[in-house]
């Protein structure tokens, strides 16, 4: 495959993410979730009633999941062959982008878990309580924040590096990095509550940390998309 079909394929790629996450938002809304997050009868019912949207926000995670890795992939080939130097930029890459969809699959598996545990009309609080814990530090957690900073400091780093892609874009991939930086303490900041703004489940982190790797994305793919040459320029 030529390098101008690889770079047109990771850019698909990278929209596919954009594209999957934005239309999973809708489904973030349905339904009123408990206000006490460690309320495992009422986790239980709440999940009971979104059974099948909570199971489709997972399927559609798989394919973000997906797209992510053939994008990371694909990245990092294009770092290897515009920089040989740089192959352990690429390696980077890549393998931080495979912890990341790791840990974030474990979130999925324990969500969907407790979903499951619902369907028999007979859920165990304590069981569904568990597995709805067990998501707090990874899915839009500290240990998610940390790899895909991770991931986004690799992907900066190797820009500004090989010029795979244009300069600015590095820059924006290191200010995703120390915005996720940013939110990773917010495992200390108390009792997990959707309305706070910095804690384990507050919406401050989960709108820091996960609009600028959603920014990149875009911003790559429609760069990749439009290119017409395999070699980017150095601004």
């Amino acid at each position: 495959m030529s390098d101008l079909k690889v770079l047109h394929r990771t850019g698909a790629c990278a929209l596919a993410v954009v594209i999957l996450s934005w239309a999973q938002f809708p489904l973030w809304m349905v339904g009123n979730a408990p206000s006490s997050w460690y309320d495992g009868a009422a986790w239980g019912h709440y999940l009971f009633t979104i059974h099948n949207v909570a199971l489709t926000r997972i399927l559609m995670d798989l394919g973000i999941y997906v797209a992510i890795m053939v994008f990371a992939a694909g990245f990092s080939q294009l770092i290897r062959q515009a920089r040989a130097e740089c192959e352990w930029a690429g390696t980077l890459v890549f393998g931080s982008a495979a912890v990341w969809l790791g840990v974030t699959l474990v979130a999925d598996g324990l969500e969907g878990g407790a979903v499951l545990d619902t369907l028999s009309g007979h859920a165990d609080p304590s069981v569904v309580r568990g597995l709805t814990d067990g998501t707090l530090l990874i899915y839009n957690g500290s240990i998610c924040f940390a790899i895909t900073g991770l991931f986004l400091w690799a992907a900066g780093y190797s820009t500004l590096a090989t010029s795979v892609l244009p300069h600015w874009t590095g820059w924006l991939a290191y200010i995703g990095a120390a915005l996720c930086a940013v939110c990773v303490p917010a495992m200390y900041g108390g009792p997990a509550n959707f309305s706070g703004f910095y804690n384990p489940a507050g919406w401050g982190p989960i709108v820091i940390a996960n609009f600028p790797p959603l920014i990149w994305f875009l911003v790559v793919g429609v760069w990749m998309i439009r290119r017409r040459e395999a070699t980017a320029p150095g601004r």
